[in-house]
């Protein structure tokens, strides 16, 4: 029988405090609120000539980068077809039906995503790991889990392969 392992690291510096609101069943959406998230990521593969999946340190680094990039931000998603975004220059102009949000730029994370579900987050994290590890340390894991948690026994978790 093959051998597996998996590497996995979830701190308490893996979390990003942001604001975001959702769209569900079409005709719905959430009132502005916020989360104190927070990321566990998982590594699943073959040992190295250094006998580790990958290392841990340089996990932890790479998924604090990415947390860090979405902490004390309002996470809006682009790609909603409900939810109306427009950049200007020095703020970003929200709306979903009659209801209008006004939010600085810098305060705001523009997120490549569909919804701001813990579910896309996860994906959205996971894909920039990838990314980060395969430009950073020409790594490309055989498993990549990445979990997010929104609050304290709710979590969501995306699962990458290469295709």
């Amino acid at each position: 029988m093959p051998e597996r392992y998996k590497v996995r690291v979830t701190k308490d510096h893996l979390v990003f405090c942001s604001g975001h609101f959702i769209s569900f069943e079409g005709d719905k959406c959430e009132r502005l609120h916020g989360h104190n998230y927070r990321a566990t990521v998982e590594i699943e593969g073959d040992i190295d000539d250094n006998h580790y999946v990958f290392d841990f340190i340089a996990l932890k680094h790479r998924t604090k980068a990415i947390t860090d990039d979405l902490d004390h931000r309002m996470l809006l998603a682009t790609r909603n077809p409900f939810i109306a975004i427009e950049e200007r220059p020095h703020s970003v102009h929200v709306r979903y039906r009659q209801r209008e949000w006004l939010f600085p730029r810098d305060d705001c994370v523009l997120l490549p995503i569909e919804n701001t579900t813990a579910e896309l987050l996860a994906r959205y994290i996971a894909n920039r790991l990838v990314e980060d590890l395969q430009r950073l340390h020409d790594y490309t894991p055989e498993i990549l889990r990445v979990e997010v948690e929104e609050n304290i026994g709710q979590s969501a978790t995306y699962e990458w392969r290469p295709a």
